[in-house]
C-alpha cells in the first residue's frame, strides 16, 4: 500500500508539473487583439484537466504554482504602479487570484457537462478579477475612445477591455474541452488511480 501512494504521488506530481509547463507555453503563444489584451492558446485547458482529474483543492493548488509562474513573467506589469497597494493589487489580482480560480474548476465533478459548467464559472471568476484591477489600477490610462465608444467610466472601460478577450478564451476552451472529453474520458476519471488503488 505504502508503494501505491507513492506511485500515485509521483504520477500526480509529474502529471502536474507537465500541465503547468504546457499552459505555461500555451500562455506565451498570444494572439494580440485589435482593441488590447491578448488570447492564448488555450492556457487554461491544462489547469483545468488537472483540476478535474485530482479534484479541486489539488486543482487549486496547481493553479496557484501557475499565477506564480505567470506573475514571475509578468513582472514589469508591477512597475506600471504607483504605491504599495497598486503593487499588491496587479500581484492579487491580476495574477494570483485570477488564475488561481482556475483551478476550481474540478468542484464540479467530472462529466461532460460539469467540465462545462467548471470552465464557465471559474473563468467568469477570473474575468471579475481583472475586471476590478482594469478599473483599479489600470483605469487611469483609460483612452477617450475604445471600440469606437467615448469612455466614461473605467468600469466600462475594464468590462470592455478584459471581457471580449476573457471571452474568446472561454468559448475556445470550451470548444476544445468538450471535444477532446470523451476520447480523454479515462483521463478526466482518473481510470488509473482508482486500478492502482485495487
Amino acid at each position: 500500500m505504502e508503494n501505491t501512494t507513492k506511485k500515485i504521488t509521483t504520477l500526480q506530481l509529474v502529471e502536474s508539473a507537465l500541465m503547468i509547463a504546457i499552459a505555461t507555453v500555451c500562455s506565451m503563444v498570444k494572439i494580440d487583439l485589435p482593441f488590447g489584451g491578448g488570447v492564448t492558446i488555450l492556457s487554461m485547458l491544462p489547469i483545468v484537466l488537472i483540476s478535474h482529474r485530482y479534484g479541486w483543492k489539488w486543482g487549486v493548488l496547481v493553479a496557484f504554482v501557475y499565477s506564480i509562474a505567470q506573475m514571475l513573467l509578468g513582472l514589469d506589469n508591477v512597475g506600471y504602479a504607483d504605491s504599495f497597494l497598486m503593487g499588491a493589487g496587479i500581484v492579487l489580482l491580476d495574477y494570483i487570484l485570477a488564475y488561481t480560480v482556475i483551478g476550481l474548476s474540478g468542484v464540479f465533478g467530472k462529466e461532460r457537462k460539469s467540465v462545462a459548467i467548471g470552465i464557465a464559472v471559474t473563468f467568469v471568476l477570473r474575468f471579475l478579477c481583472h475586471y476590478v484591477a482594469g478599473a483599479w489600477i489600470w483605469g487611469v490610462w483609460m483612452p477617450e475612445e475604445f471600440m469606437g465608444m467615448k469612455m466614461v467610466s473605467p468600469w466600462i472601460y475594464s468590462a470592455l477591455y478584459n471581457g471580449w478577450y476573457m471571452l474568446i478564451e472561454l468559448v475556445a476552451t470550451e470548444i476544445v474541452a468538450m471535444l477532446i472529453y470523451q476520447p480523454l474520458k479515462p483521463f478526466f476519471m482518473g481510470e488509473q488511480l482508482q486500478k492502482a488503488d485495487k
